[in-house]
This record gives C-alpha cells, sequence and structure tokens, in this order.
C-alpha cells in the first residue's frame, strides 16, 4: 500500500482491536480518517481522542464520496451489511483490514508475531522492550496494552511488530523481515478442515522470511518445529529444552534466566503469571538479542509491562471473592489460564465461567474442551457464542457439560445465558472464591458486571 497516494480512508468496523489500531497509524501517517461501528466500543474512546469521525449506525452515506480507500473488518459482509455493500458497489478501493495492514507492515521491517496461543502478550512485550531499547517501532496489538492506554504504538523508525492472525490464511499477505511463531495447535476448522492445512498456512509464511532475515520459534513443540523446517532463514529456538538456542531456567517466584550459548544473558522476570507467560517473555529476550538490544533495558521492560486487556486480567472483587478475566478460547489456552490460576491462588475455590467461541471449534474439540479444566474446582457453560461467522449449530453447551461430568461427576453445569450466570453466582461467592470467565465472545460480562455490583 502506498500511503503518499492515499489521503483519505474510511474503516467499516473501526472499533475492532485490529481496525481501530490501523486507524490511528494512518492518521499518524496524514491521512484523513472516519469510520462506523456497532459494536461494544471498546476503542472509542481512543479513536475520539483522536479526533476521528465515527458513526455508531452503519449506513452508505458514512462513506465519504472522496475517500479513496475503504477498509472494513473480515466479519462484515456485503450481503449483511448494506454499508459495505454500498462500498463495493462505489467503483472505490475496498480492502480488508488484513490486507491494509499488510500493504503497512510490507513497506517496513516487520518483525511478525504468530501462532495459536500468545499473538497478544508476546507483540505487546516485544514493542514494548524494542521501545524502551531506543528503537522507536510502531506496532499494532489484538487487544489493549495497559501500558499504552490502547493498542497501537507509533514509531519513527523503520521497524514494525504486528500481531498477525492465521484465521482464513491472512498469513499469507504478509512478507515479515523476521517472525515469532509461539505455538501450533489445532484450531479454526471452518475454515482449515486438517491439522495439516492449518500446519501448512504457517509453513508457507515462515517460508517467506529472507534469507537475511529470522525466525524465533517455541522450541518445546514437535509441530512447531516441524513448521520452522520450511523457513530459509536463520531459526533460533526458545523454551525449556535443554537443546534450545535461548533455555529457559526457571527460578524463585516466577523469575527465569535465559541461557543462550553456554553463557547467561541475565535473569528476568515478567508481572504475568503462569509458564505461557514466560515462554513469551523468553521469545521477546531471544529477538531482542538477536536485534543485539540492551539486555539490561529489556530486563527492565519486562518487568514493568502490566499486560493486556482480558489475559488474565484482574477485574476486582465480589464479596470477597477475586474476579478475573480471561480471553482463552482453545483448549491449550483454557489449560494454561486455569493452571496460572491454580499456581496462583492454590487455596481457593476457582469456578470458571466458560463461553465457548463458535460452533466449529467446539465440535472439533469438543474432547479436548472436556478435559481442559482439571486446574478448575467447578465449572459453568454458556450456550456457544457463534459469532459472526457462522450460523450452524451441530453441538451444544449441553453436550460439553455432560462430556465434563463423565471425566469429573458434577463438576460442570450448563446456565444457557450470560444474566442468568450472573444471577446464579452473584450471592453465592465469597472471600474462598475466584471466578474467572473464560471466552473470546462477551463472557467478560459476568465478571464486570459482578464486579460493578459487588
Amino acid at each position: 500500500m502506498d500511503l503518499m497516494k492515499i489521503k483519505k480512508a474510511h474503516i467499516i468496523g473501526i472499533e475492532g482491536a485490529g481496525t481501530s489500531a490501523l486507524a490511528r497509524i494512518l492518521k499518524y501517517s496524514g491521512v484523513e480518517v472516519s469510520g462506523s461501528d456497532e459494536g461494544d466500543h471498546f476503542f472509542n474512546s481512543v479513536l475520539a481522542d483522536e479526533g476521528m469521525s465515527i458513526s455508531h449506525e452503519f449506513n452508505p452515506k458514512n462513506i465519504p464520496e472522496d475517500a479513496d480507500m475503504v477498509v472494513y473488518g473480515s466479519s462484515f459482509r456485503p450481503e449483511t451489511n448494506d454499508e459495505l455493500k454500498a462500498a463495493f458497489e462505489s467503483g472505490k478501493q475496498v480492502v480488508t483490514y488484513a490486507e491494509a495492514l499488510a500493504g503497512i507492515f510490507n513497506n517496513k521491517y516487520g518483525i511478525a508475531v504468530s501462532g495459536t496461543h500468545g499473538k497478544t502478550t508476546t507483540s505487546a512485550l516485544l514493542a514494548e522492550a524494542m521501545r524502551s531499547c531506543g528503537m522507536d517501532p510502531s506496532a499494532i496489538i489484538g487487544g489493549k496494552v495497559i501500558n499504552w492506554g490502547g493498542n497501537s504504538m507509533i514509531g519513527k523508525s523503520e521497524f514494525f511488530v504486528a500481531e498477525t492472525d492465521e484465521y482464513q490464511n491472512k498469513l499469507r499477505l504478509y512478507e515479515p523481515k523476521a517472525a515469532v511463531l509461539t505455538s501450533c495447535d489445532y484450531d479454526h476448522p471452518d475454515f482449515f478442515l486438517t491439522f495439516a492445512d492449518y500446519k501448512k498456512a504457517f509453513s508457507d509464511f515462515v517460508a517467506r522470511i529472507p534469507k537475511f532475515g529470522f525466525l524465533v520459534v517455541w522450541g518445546d513443540s514437535t509441530d512447531t518445529l516441524e513448521v520452522a523446517k520450511s523457513a530459509a532463514c536463520d531459526v533460533l529456538t526458545y523454551g525449556f529444552s535443554e537443546d534450545c538456542n535461548y533455555k529457559i531456567n526457571k527460578k524463585e517466584s516466577g523469575a527465569f534466566e535465559i541461557i543462550r550459548n553456554g553463557e547467561s544473558l541475565g535473569e528476568f522476570s515478567v508481572g504475568l503469571v503462569g509458564n505461557h507467560n514466560i515462554l513469551n517473555a523468553a521469545a521477546v529476550v531471544a529477538v531482542c538479542h538477536k536485534l543485539k538490544l540492551d539486555m539490561e533495558k529489556v530486563q527492565e521492560a519486562l518487568w514493568n509491562f502490566k499486560g493486556t486487556s482480558r489475559r488474565f486480567e484482574l477485574i476486582g472483587e465480589r464479596n470477597g471473592a477475586i474476579l478475573i478475566d480471561d480471553y482463552a478460547h482453545h483448549p491449550e489456552e483454557i489449560k494454561a489460564t486455569l493452571k496460572a490460576a491454580r499456581e496462583k491462588y492454590p487455596e481457593k475455590n476457582i469456578i470458571a465461567v466458560f463461553h465457548p467461541h463458535t460452533f466449529t471449534r467446539t465440535k472439533a474439540l469438543l474432547q479436548e474442551f472436556s478435559q481442559s479444566f482439571d486446574s478448575a474446582d467447578s465449572v459453568i457453560v454458556i450456550d456457544i457464542y457463534g459469532s459472526a461467522r457462522e450460523a450452524q449449530g451441530g453441538v451444544s453447551s449441553k453436550e460439553l457439560v455432560d462430556l465434563i461430568n463423565t471425566y469429573s461427576r458434577g463438576k460442570a453445569e450448563h446456565i444457557p445465558t450470560i444474566p442468568e450466570a450472573i444471577e446464579s453466582l452473584k450471592d453465592k461467592i465469597g472471600p474462598d472464591d475466584i471466578i474467572i470467565s473464560i471466552g473470546a465472545g462477551n463472557v467478560w460480562e459476568v465478571t464486570k458486571d459482578l464486579g460493578n455490583n459487588s
């Protein structure tokens, strides 16, 4: 994308995690930006502070007549969105968010953070560490970064850190100079029919890293290592395994040491719970070391990092019960989140409120989901969040509850709606309890409402 040729852009679905960040990047580059959205308005205040014109109703009249480009979130369809339909009929340049991001990213020294899990935290940590080291990067993150008060970083250097999504094989759009591969577990079965198809998207992606670039990959997984074989560039592994290039030695209180070629790069600590976040931080250390950045400044950045929204986010309390919200929506993510909760609160009664995300994922991974709650004491399962991607069923939350209870009698309960879950919990919970809302939909409303009405 040649930003020099774009004077005015309109974004349909502008308040999404990625699109709102893109809007800021475009505006900083001198593009006049407008947009529309009817969602949860998470990022409205960020955009309003930038002085952008935003409509909270989709309407063809929102599109400026002199707009050079219309960008839209991929969850929208012209068949169901009249504004998007009008954009396609207008003859203007119409691109997806991913296409617009790739157009900017590919013209920079782009560092792509990819993988099934951990992308948001890792990309935010990396951008923050690079900024602390004086690299002045730009970044687009798929969630609100607490340190930034938003989801984007605007810098003046050639470095650009981006969280890159594999769904619908959007990875095919990006041409990274370097990349991180955090994980590779089968997901998005509505698009990738087999695990082999899913892995191929990542393999093709890392194969496009130029020989002068590099790939930092989780070295404890056979699947990520299999994907990494497609890379023609320098491949650097990180993890707990002895043969990793950047080996993690875990210390007390969540601290860890990184060993490279038998020498210590120092002791690091990140204020986030769980081994999965130590791995995320280790990936960042590996990238920064490869870029020859100051390890003491990296240590400081990791220590001061406060996390991202909806990633083990402390919401508040009710009746003395601790309320936490987490975006986990894949079995491996749920396991990691609940294991971290158990390690942090070993004596507490952990109640997981799970909102399955998409029928296809729930059906394809039903067995895996049913065995993801070992670290919780009890589970409430809400009706499946179908999202804009699908309308079909083929599986139900009741089936998941029955399967969980097959392995652990009486552990799970089906409560169909979020308001019913809130009502069920509000007077029962107390100081011995931890309530964790889990899922990619709007299950966050459970812990938020319980906290607001404490």
